[in-house]
């Protein structure tokens, strides 16, 4: 990762990767994410402070994202799970993301190898709602053409609670 500092400068920062403590303290705000630090260093058998600036490591280095992936979008009315792959024009790909994530409903946008240049998650209220935010993905400027799949069943939302249980060891 490329930190600028003052005169213009660049530094190369290594961003750690997430070790075993850092793991079993994840796993910890994982069961409980009302848990304050003191809870959660208790719990583990940690100096608050380790715990304190671990969180806050993580945190600054993107590795610890936001709350709101915790949210399921049928709690706010989106019930309805697509996914659509987008061909786009070469030309304009920055632009294209740029206006792509401009669209509430898309909730992840992925580049992609393959048949398709990007792979969107998108959230709608219904097959109207889904046909209305496709329509507004092919207005954006560089969208060639879209394949849209309808999930009809999530059997394994995203989770990395299985990795970080391994990574965290005994």
């Amino acid at each position: 990762m490329l930190n600028s500092i003052p005169g213009g400068h660049v530094i190369l920062s290594i961003m750690r990767n997430v070790d075993a403590v850092d793991a079993r303290i994840l796993l910890a705000l994982d069961a409980d994410p009302q848990a304050t630090t003191v809870a959660l260093a208790d719990r583990l058998g940690l100096a608050r402070n380790t715990v304190q600036s671990r969180l806050r490591r993580l945190e600054e280095s993107g590795r610890l994202r936001e709350p709101s992936r915790r949210v399921d979008p049928a709690a706010l009315g989106y019930p309805l799970l697509a996914l659509i792959t987008l061909s786009v024009s070469q030309r304009v790909g920055l632009a294209t993301r740029e206006g792509i994530l401009r669209i509430p409903e898309v909730v992840e946008l992925l580049v992609t190898t393959g048949e398709a240049d990007m792979l969107a998650r998108v959230v709608a209220r219904d097959t109207e709602d889904l046909h209305r935010i496709t329509n507004s993905l092919l207005e954006v400027p560089g969208v060639v053409r879209s394949n849209t799949t309808i999930v009809l069943l999530e059997v394994q939302p995203l989770s990395v609670r299985p990795l970080l249980e391994r990574h965290a060891g005994p």
